[in-house]
């Protein structure tokens, strides 16, 4: 199968597709960070996304001005924030147009937005802590033509994402990139479910 990772410069999800035999390609504006810079495409991820090269999509599009954490912003002194809201109107349409790529299989993964932004109703919700990362960080799936994720490894909660504890969520430069990062538990669940293992058949 050949498979687009799309918005993903960690490249976790495409290695787990590669792992069982897949051609997957990660795709983002920055540089990858997964050490496999041959499996990456660094460009326009809409325009890899209508490429009409693939046959399953999994999108990470950023959520910064979308995301319901971030309403704080956007209502500052109970006061509509426009160049924000404005900004959150750009992120949506990039969504959309994801969601409406002509791609057979696609799933678009995002935390919960504010609901100023009326984004589509989502397939599936999800939490680390279902996959074996016991954490909290509700994240929803947009899917098509795709089973709903099934949980793999359910243990006991200890944190949330935005303790201080988590390696996602210590300080410094990197903090918002490391808390984007797919966990392992759940991209090896996409790729198993999704994908399946074909490396038997590649031999």
């Amino acid at each position: 199968m050949r498979v687009l990772i799309a918005c993903e410069e960690s490249q976790t999800v495409c290695k787990a597709f590669r792992k069982l035999g897949h051609e997957a390609y990660s795709c983002d504006i920055q540089d990858c960070s997964g050490g496999h810079p041959e499996w990456h495409i660094k460009g326009d991820a809409i325009e890899e996304a209508y490429s009409g090269k693939y046959d399953l999509m999994i999108a990470h599009p950023p959520c910064t001005y979308l995301s319901n954490a971030g309403a704080a912003h956007l209502y500052k002194g109970k006061t509509l924030n426009k160049e924000r809201y404005e900004k959150g109107l750009e992120w949506k349409d990039f969504f959309l147009k994801l969601l409406n790529a002509h791609i057979e299989k696609i799933a678009i993964e995002n935390p919960v937005s504010s609901s100023v932004f009326e984004m589509p109703e989502c397939s599936q919700e999800i939490q680390p802590h279902q996959f074996g990362h016991a954490v909290t960080k509700k994240t929803r799936l947009w899917l098509k033509n795709l089973p709903p994720l099934m949980t793999t490894d359910n243990v006991i909660p200890c944190e949330s994402c935005h303790d201080a504890h988590t390696w996602f969520s210590k300080g410094g430069k990197d903090r918002q990139r490391n808390r984007a990062k797919t966990f392992k538990g759940i991209a090896d669940a996409m790729a198993l479910q999704w994908g399946g293992d074909i490396t038997d058949c590649n031999k």
